[in-house]
C-alpha cells in the first residue's frame, strides 16, 4: 500500500499544473457533449422539483457544447459562471477575517494553547471530531479547522500535512452526519418526504429519522480517521523536515495572555452584537416569513460572514492587547496579505468554474447518475446487497457530482420507493446516502476546496501537488468507505433505530 501510495503521488505531482488539467477536461467535455447529443442520448425519470415541492416527471437529453447555443454559452457566460461560484465569494470573505487573526498572532497563540491544554494523545481526535461537527457552520470547517490542525501538527513536532489529512477527512469525508441537526438535513428530509408519498401518501420521516445513526458513525469516524492518521498517515510522511518554523517555546507570554483576553472580550461583544439581530422577534437575521433562525433563514446564510466578523474582532483585538498591532492601518494590511496570498487559488477557481459550469450545461451528470440507478433496479437484489449497491453508485456519482443535495434530488424518487417496496424503511435509504455521498468528497477535484487543500499542503512542502493530496486522502477514503458501509449494514441487519 505504501509503495501504491508513493506511486499516485509521484503520478500525480507530475501531471500538469491543476489549471492546465482543467482546460483539458473542458475539451473533453466539449467533445464528449458534442457525441452523446448526435448519438441522442436522453433518460427520463422522476424527479424532485425545488420550485413546486412535487416529485415530477423529468426528461434529461445531452446537450452540445458545439451548437449555436452551447458557443454562445461558454462565450457569453464566462463572467457570470465565476460570479455564481459560490466557493470565491466564501473563501475571500472568510479569509479577509481569518487574514487578520493570523497576522496578528492569535491563531498561533489558540493553537499554542489548545496544545498546552489538550493531552497529547487526543489532539488528533480532539481535531478529528470538532472536524466531523464543523458542518454545522456551512464551510467553517474548509476555511478555518484544516489550516489549523496542519499548524497545530506542526507546533507539536508532528507531520503539518498528517494534521491537513486527519482534518480534511473529517471535514469532507463525514460530511453529512453530526451530532446536532445541521440545516441541510432539513432539505433531505423534504426531498425524502416527496419520495416517500410515491408509495405511501400517508408516511413520512422527520428532521430526526437519522439522528441514532449519524452519533453512532460521528463516534465510529472519530477513532476510525485519528487510527488511519497515527497508524498509516503519520508513518508513512515520517519526520518534518520542511522549513515552516516550528514554535519552540509553548508556553504564553505575558503579553500574548493580555491578547488573549482582549480576545476573549471581543468574541463575547461580537456574539452579542450577532444574538441582537438573532434572538428577538422580528430580528433582521429570522425568517422574514416564519420567524426560524435554524434552516433557510438569514442568520444560517450569513454564518461565514458571522464568523469573519467573530476573527477579524478578535484578531484586532488580540493584536491590541498582545501589542502585533498598532491600529487600523495594521489590520488593514493583514487583510490586503490574506486576499494577496489567494492569487493563484483564485485563477484556479476561474478556470474550475467554468468546467462546472459546462459539464452541467452538458446535463452528462444527470444522464449518468440516472442510468446507473437503472442499472441498479434491473439487477435484481435482495434488500441489503440492493443498499449496498446504492451505496456504491453514490459514491461513483460524486465524483460528479459534489452537491448532495442535487444527487439525492436525482436518486430519492429512484431508490425510496424501490426500497420501500423491498421493506427496507425510508430511515434506512436516507442513511445509505449519507453513507455515500461523503467519503469521495476528499478526492474529487469537483469539490470547490479541493484546490484549496493543496495550496494550504504548499505552505509546509513546496513540492507537493494534487498527487500528494490524493495520496494522502486515499487510506481514508478507502477505510471509510469500507466500514462505513459494513456499519450501515449492521444497523440494517440488527434492526437498530435509525432516529428518533
Amino acid at each position: 500500500m505504501q509503495r501504491v501510495l508513493d506511486t499516485v503521488e509521484r503520478v500525480g505531482n507530475r501531471v500538469p499544473h491543476p489549471v492546465m488539467i482543467f482546460v483539458y477536461l473542458i475539451a473533453l467535455v466539449i467533445v464528449l457533449s458534442a457525441i452523446l447529443a448526435a448519438v441522442g442520448a436522453h433518460v427520463t425519470y422522476q424527479a424532485y422539483n425545488p420550485a413546486s415541492g412535487e416529485i415530477e416527471p423529468a426528461s434529461t437529453v445531452a446537450r452540445s457544447l458545439l451548437t449555436v447555443d452551447g458557443i454562445r454559452f461558454m462565450f457569453t457566460g464566462i463572467v457570470q459562471n465565476f460570479m455564481n461560484f459560490n466557493a470565491v465569494g466564501v473563501i475571500i470573505v472568510a479569509m479577509v477575517g481569518v487574514g487578520v487573526a493570523e497576522e496578528a498572532g492569535l491563531v498561533k497563540a489558540l493553537i499554542r494553547k489548545l496544545v498546552v491544554v489538550a493531552p497529547p494523545r487526543m489532539l488528533t481526535y480532539i481535531l478529528v471530531f470538532v472536524g466531523i461537527i464543523s458542518s454545522i457552520a456551512a464551510d467553517a470547517g474548509y476555511l478555518v479547522l484544516i489550516p489549523l490542525a496542519a499548524a497545530a501538527f506542526v507546533s507539536v513536532g508532528r507531520h503539518p500535512l498528517a494534521g491537513l489529512a486527519a482534518a480534511f477527512a473529517a471535514v469532507a469525508s463525514a460530511f453529512l452526519v453530526n451530532i446536532l441537526i445541521v440545516p441541510t438535513d432539513g432539505i433531505l428530509t423534504e426531498i425524502t418526504n416527496d419520495a416517500i408519498r410515491l408509495v405511501d401518501p400517508s408516511r413520512s420521516i422527520d428532521l430526526a429519522a437519522n439522528v441514532w445513526f449519524s452519533i453512532g458513525s460521528v463516534a465510529m469516524l472519530t477513532i476510525l480517521i485519528g487510527l488511519i492518521t497515527e497508524k498509516v498517515i503519520e508513518p508513512r510522511l515520517g519526520p518534518y523536515t520542511g522549513d515552516y518554523v516550528v514554535p519552540g517555546e509553548s508556553a504564553l507570554s505575558e503579553d500574548e495572555y493580555r491578547g488573549l483576553r482582549y480576545a476573549l472580550w471581543g468574541m463575547l461583544g461580537v456574539m452579542a452584537f450577532i444574538a441582537a439581530l438573532t434572538l428577538p422577534p422580528g430580528a433582521p437575521l429570522r425568517h422574514p416569513e416564519t420567524g426560524a433562525i435554524i434552516g433557510a433563514s438569514p442568520f444560517m446564510n450569513s454564518l461565514i460572514v458571522s464568523i469573519a466578523l467573530i476573527f477579524m474582532v478578535c484578531g484586532i483585538c488580540y493584536g491590541m492587547g498582545a501589542r502585533t498591532m498598532k491600529g487600523a492601518n495594521d489590520a488593514i494590511a493583514a487583510m490586503q496579505k490574506a486576499i494577496a496570498g489567494l492569487s493563484g487559488l483564485i485563477l484556479l477557481l476561474l478556470v474550475i468554474s467554468q468546467f462546472i459550469a459546462f459539464f452541467n450545461y452538458t446535463n452528462m451528470a444527470t444522464l449518468a447518475a440516472v442510468s446507473l440507478g437503472r442499472i441498479l433496479q434491473e439487477m435484481n437484489l435482495d434488500a441489503l446487497w440492493l443498499l449496498v449497491g446504492f451505496v456504491l453508485a453514490v459514491f461513483l456519482i460524486d465524483l460528479i457530482i459534489t452537491a448532495a443535495i442535487a444527487k439525492w434530488a436525482i436518486f430519492a424518487p429512484i431508490f425510496v420507493p424501490l426500497l420501500m417496496q423491498l421493506g427496507v424503511e425510508p430511515e434506512a435509504v436516507l442513511a445509505a446516502y449519507r453513507v455515500g455521498d461523503s467519503p469521495m468528497n476528499s478526492i474529487t477535484p469537483l469539490n470547490a476546496y479541493f484546490a484549496m487543500i493543496v495550496t494550504f499542503a504548499i505552505k509546509y512542502q513546496k513540492d507537493a501537488g494534487v498527487g500528494t493530496v490524493i495520496a494522502l486522502m486515499l487510506p481514508y477514503v478507502i477505510w471509510i468507505s469500507v466500514l462505513w458501509t459494513a456499519l450501515l449494514a449492521g444497523w440494517h441487519l440488527l434492526g437498530l433505530p435509525w432516529g428518533i
